[in-house]
């Protein structure tokens, strides 16, 4: 099955929908189907896999645009990437995976942790 996610004028992903490969043999004719079956000829559509997350494919295939396009992501043309929102000021893009890192490393002892913007800092969760 290949996965589309559908922008809007400001590349923010709106939905992301299914078709079959039997349809979508590329990623434009995946497009073409999409704008045809909503009526929609203005569109805009792109391919994303559900198998790629931090610029990696899953199963070992191509990567396709560094991650999963999920609702509320951006699509930036300029890096052919689906960036998930920023959900802290203080974390930076990482430019490979292009996803949002704290700019403290997630603590390594098996524990879980929120992240706090005010102390810029993990919180243990008790």
């Amino acid at each position: 099955m290949a996965h589309f996610a559908k922008l809007d004028n400001n590349n923010i992903v709106t939905q992301v929908v299914v078709v079959s490969n039997n349809v979508a043999t590329d990623e434009s004719a995946g497009i073409s189907f999409l704008k045809n079956l909503y009526n929609e000829p203005n569109s805009i559509w792109k391919q994303t896999s559900y198998n790629t997350r931090d610029g990696v494919h899953t199963l070992g295939g191509t990567p396709l645009r560094k991650n999963y396009a999920g609702k509320g992501y951006t699509y930036d043309e300029s890096r052919n990437a689906f960036i998930p929102p920023q959900n802290h000021s203080s974390w930076t893009l990482n430019e490979t995976t292009c996803q949002w890192e704290a700019p403290v490393a997630y603590p390594d002892d098996g524990k879980r942790y929120n992240w706090n913007e005010d102390n810029q800092s993990w919180d243990l969760i008790e």
